[in-house]
């Protein structure tokens, strides 16, 4: 959520930036500033009320102690006109207040100045390349063909079970899907983060904090009777670890880590570009999270993306890092890196990793502070990453790896799964 102070002061610099998202927000920011003005107006007026009754309460207790009780009294019933403009005064300062609130939470981020212009993902800005396509043999087939043929996912029967995008995995495929969630952790530990095993439902409040709710309030599954919500990403418990904490700068950076199954409503639509791994209602990832010093925290964006890139060196799959532009960023993030790995039998290029940093938008909402060296309170800033999203690197080392007798593992896999092949 934007800081009402920073809106004020840089408000055309706050309309030109969510320009880039292609939003209009002239009318949304002077309404902010005008619902401002009217709740620091109402504000002035209550303090001024109750700084008055105040002041007549210490001067009719000076009055009965001195026997000027007619005059007390007619002081008391001012006082009592005061409590009911006071009572009347908190009620509209609230009401004022959670319309401001309501419309700042309909507010995205305002992007970086290096995130460009765009509409669409077919805008976005290739940062970053590495790695040879393979050449398949002639009778190579895309990952879902190569999980029945193997028998290590069955997309049917996770179908019987719950419904479209449940996979089961079953045997050397549950292995290979849990030797990569143990390679991740042991990578991102290695790295500095610390490792959490994080709830997989989370409260309103946690939903509102890192900005999934009210935005992203479709996708997720929601536990009606409870009012609880099944996680999109370890992200949302992870990053509420810091809600309404108060920290020493001396305690920055901040790193965690954690595997978690994610739930995602969106999956739904149809055609060979949603197929099996492609998009799904379940599925595991492993998060990075940093909570940083406002100072420094994209030279942490910049090692987090460096961090990924040494994953998928290790891994050995061609990729690409892009920049996302304006019209394809996330409600809350200021830039985000996302990462693609080839899928050589689909002939297309698969998102395994977002990297963002959220600068104090989430810090906001989740009033996320620390103390700086000069003893105020200031916003953390938070940045997130999957490191990284298992389906679609398990699609990519499937097809990428598939030879005409079977599926060789990754080197640096091997150690994880015990076998070589599938």
């Amino acid at each position: 959520m934007l800081q009402v102070p920073f809106i004020r002061e840089n408000k055309d610099a706050v309309i030109k930036g969510l320009a880039k998202r292609n939003i209009d927000a002239t009318q949304m920011i002077n309404d902010v500033i005008d619902l401002d003005e009217d709740r620091r107006g109402l504000q002035t007026q209550l303090d001024n009320i109750l700084a008055e009754s105040n002041s007549l309460s210490k001067e009719i207790g000076n009055l009965y102690k001195s026997g000027e009780t007619q005059k007390a009294n007619i002081l008391k019933e001012k006082t009592s006109q005061l409590k009911e403009d006071s009572k009347a005064l908190n009620e509209q300062l609230n009401e004022k207040a959670e319309a401001l609130n309501q419309l700042l939470y309909k507010i995205p981020n305002v992007p970086n100045t290096l995130v460009p212009s765009g509409n669409s993902e077919d805008d976005n800005e290739e940062v970053f390349r590495k790695g040879d396509i393979p050449v398949l043999h002639k009778d190579a087939i895309p990952h879902w063909e190569l999980a029945k043929k193997y028998d290590i996912i069955d997309f049917e029967l996770g179908n019987k079970i719950t419904g479209a995008g449940f996979p089961v995995y079953k045997g050397k495929g549950a292995r290979l899907q849990r030797a990569l969630i143990a390679y991740f952790l042991d990578k991102n530990t290695a790295a500095g983060y610390t490792e959490y095993q994080l709830p997989h439902l989370v409260n309103e409040a946690s939903g509102f904090g890192t900005g999934q709710l009210p935005d992203k309030e479709g996708q997720m599954y929601h536990v009606t009777e409870d009012n609880l919500y099944l996680i999109p990403t370890a992200e949302v418990p992870g990053t509420n670890i810091f809600r309404d904490e108060l920290l020493n700068e001396s305690d920055l950076p901040i790193g965690i880590t954690g595997y978690t199954p994610c739930f995602r409503r969106e999956a739904g639509s149809y055609g060979a570009h949603v197929r099996g791994l492609n998009r799904l209602h379940q599925f595991d990832k492993v998060e990075i999270l940093r909570v940083e010093h406002p100072s420094r925290s994209y030279k942490a964006l910049d090692e987090m993306v460096e961090h990924v890139k040494m994953i998928l060196d290790e891994l050995k799959l061609p990729y690409r890092i892009l920049r996302l532009c304006g019209g394809d960023l996330g409600f809350t993030s200021a830039l985000t890196y996302d990462f693609e790995v080839f899928s050589t039998a689909q002939d297309r290029w698969l998102e395994i990793s977002s990297v963002s940093n959220f600068e104090t938008f989430q810090a906001n909402r989740l009033k996320l502070r620390f103390k700086n060296s000069d003893g105020k309170n200031e916003l953390a800033h938070t940045l997130n990453g999957s490191s990284l999203a298992l389906p679609r690197v398990l699609a990519g080392i499937l097809e990428n790896y598939q030879t005409e007798d079977g599926i060789k593992i990754p080197d640096v896999l091997v150690p994880y799964t015990g076998f070589e092949k599938i």
